[in-house]
């Protein structure tokens, strides 16, 4: 299963596979309405019409076909199946019962920096390795400022001027509202969800606080939940955990939200003219911006890494937690400007005293040249682009 937002290449990177003779078999799309009708109809006939090899695209418009394809894989796993949508379809109890240890789900992004580049980065290998070290790299203002406006949506690497980017970006959120949202579910007030996606946009990089959001929609609470589950299985929000320690104490334990694109999220809050000149404006972009790179970059890293935050209600926290396949913590807190001080290390220093020796490293990515440590044990000052570099 390849699921991600639409327009991110899901269809492309299929029709490549085909192209480059990786996967020998049919290519069809629901989004053609005579096959969606027979796909509905005669969800077996169907498929078997298809053959054994066959990549479908658009998969959440026909959920009928999971049952069948159940059958079909027991009674041969050497069937070769690929499943696109753009919409979390996976996430229904039916679905996730019938293909329980029958499928692997793969999460296609917006392009990261380095994928833009045409270089993989080795930011987390660096990081989760003590005996290897980031480097000193210049971080140009402009240049981030740009990457951070434009994003990743692969329509964007097209379109120079900021104008076309926001009618692209307009239409887009328009189509997914109205298409995507209503075939997931019967929504009768459609016209509040923007909203909502608003207010979550001016608040990223900060904790949930569903009552503040509910009580400014003027909505209830269980309403903005069932919103948030819908713009989450679009792929329009993503949800980041808190890390807690297994300790009494005040910590936060609602989630971080995101955007899934800061190229989206500057359109949404029109947070373009001043953002070169006004570094602290700039700071919940960058924070999005990097929180978004380390989720591309953790989805194609071979081992499961966990993407969490860590914060008190009153005092420490950590912009991002990374925790690996052993239970390690990996901190990293995100900072505009281009100098560091030890109070920057306050999160981090916090976060190792807890963790104890789960803690392996902590950095603060920044917009200055030089990598430095005596921080702390572990602690270092990183330039930011040493994630694409």
């Amino acid at each position: 299963m390849i699921s991600g937002a639409r327009q991110t290449g899901k269809s492309t990177f299929c029709q490549q596979l085909q192209k480059e003779g990786v996967f020998n078999g049919d290519y069809l799309t629901l989004d053609d309405p005579t096959l969606l009708s027979a796909a509905q109809k005669d969800p077996m006939g169907f498929l078997l019409d298809m053959g054994d090899n066959v990549i479908i695209d658009e998969i959440q418009r026909a959920p009928e076909l999971f049952l069948s394809l159940k059958k079909l894989i027991d009674e041969n796993r050497n069937r070769r199946v690929i499943l696109t949508g753009s919409a979390e379809v996976i996430l229904s109890p039916k679905v996730a019962d019938s293909l329980a240890g029958r499928i692997e789900t793969n999460n296609i992004w917006p392009f990261s920096v380095d994928e833009i580049k045409g270089k993989p980065s080795n930011f987390l290998p660096i990081l989760l390795d003590l005996e290897k070290r980031f480097k000193s790299i210049q971080t140009p203002w402009e240049e981030l400022i740009e990457l951070i406006k434009r994003g990743g949506y692969p329509e964007m690497l097209h379109r120079d001027s900021d104008i076309r980017r926001i009618k692209w970006f307009n239409s887009y959120l328009d189509s997914i509202l109205q298409k995507d949202i209503r075939s997931l579910a019967n929504i009768e007030g459609l016209a509040q969800i923007p909203k909502i996606l608003n207010l979550l946009g001016s608040r990223v990089g900060s904790t949930l606080n569903m009552s503040d959001i509910s009580r400014i929609a003027g909505i209830k609470n269980t309403t903005t939940q069932r919103y948030l589950t819908l713009l989450e299985q679009v792929f329009l929000i993503v949800k980041i955990p808190a890390w807690t320690p297994d300790a009494e104490g005040q910590f936060v334990k609602s989630p971080k939200i995101f955007l899934n694109d800061t190229g989206l999220l500057c359109s949404m809050t029109n947070e373009r003219e001043n953002l070169l000149t006004n570094r602290t404006q700039a700071g919940h972009l960058l924070e999005n911006f990097i929180a978004m790179e380390i989720v591309k970059q953790i989805s194609w890293h071979p081992y499961p890494l966990k993407l969490m935050h860590f914060s008190k209600h009153k005092g420490a926290e950590v912009d991002l937690v990374i925790e690996d396949h052993r239970k390690q913590l990996y901190g990293v807190e995100i900072k505009s400007k281009a100098s560091l001080k030890q109070e920057d290390f306050k999160g981090l220093s916090a976060l190792a005293k807890l963790a104890g020796k789960r803690f392996k490293r902590g950095i603060v990515l920044y917009t200055g040249t030089e990598t430095a440590g005596g921080f702390g044990e572990n602690l270092s000052a990183v330039p930011l682009a040493n994630l694409w570099q």
